[in-house]
């Protein structure tokens, strides 16, 4: 299934508030529709598109009383988005919470009653505020490094299409040759070759096709020879 797209999703506040609706019971058609301020048809609409996008997946259910199966619905995927947006950041990342943990965090045990769920549910969101006020302190550090990236690179180098794939592999990690063809509106050996002119200011590795920073040729090129191996 292709990547759904979120910000489309969350763009409506209908769509929203059908999805905290969702999070909290199951939900059937006509319990969605008389909770928003829209008209079935317009909620039948929201429904559709989130479940083509891979938002809700639907299912028919028998009811407890005579009468046909109601349709109900339910969240299809589990994940964490995360996104900057600032003048000179656009960057964002989805997390998907199906996945092993790669940073595992020490967790209370297993609770045992309800009492020492929602104990340990509220120590965990107090958890994610801190992790929260770390990410808020790291983005604005990367916000204020990166307009110096840029005023520095137009002052002292002054090639804006440079720049443009610096701040794109920066931001990314890395960018393939032809991402950056559709992105920049070149050819590809145009890109290649302002990358290769990037080179001489920021080194870069060039390899099948991939562009990312080298750094320990930055390292090196910084005076760091000693450490050029290091993490």
């Amino acid at each position: 299934m292709n990547e759904p797209d979120i910000f489309y999703i969350l763009g409506n506040k209908v769509r929203r508030d059908l999805l905290s609706h969702l999070t909290c019971t199951e939900c059937y058609f006509s319990f969605l529709s008389s909770k928003v301020s829209v008209s079935s048809t317009a909620v039948a609409k929201h429904l559709k598109i989130m479940e083509r996008e891979g938002i809700l997946k639907s299912y028919e259910r028998e009811g407890p009383f005579i009468g046909p199966a109601r349709k109900y619905y339910d969240i299809n995927i589990a994940k964490t988005y995360v996104v900057t947006i600032t003048p000179n950041i656009f960057w964002y990342r989805g997390l998907d919470l199906n996945e092993e943990p790669k940073v595992p965090i020490e967790l209370p045990e297993e609770p045992k009653n309800l009492g020492e769920m929602i104990l340990t549910f509220r120590n965990l969101s107090k958890k994610l505020e801190e992790i929260l006020r770390e990410l808020q302190a790291v983005e604005s550090q990367r916000n204020r490094l990166m307009a110096m990236i840029k005023e520095t690179y137009l002052k002292e180098i002054g090639d804006m299409t440079q720049l443009a794939i610096l701040h794109y592999v920066l931001l990314n990690g890395s960018a393939t040759v032809d991402e950056l063809s559709d992105r920049l509106n070149l050819k590809e050996r145009e890109v290649l070759q302002k990358a290769s002119e990037l080179d001489r200011f920021v080194p870069l590795k060039i390899k099948d096709g991939v562009i990312t920073i080298d750094d320990e040729r930055l390292k090196a090129k910084l005076g760091g020879e000693d450490d050029a191996g290091e993490d």
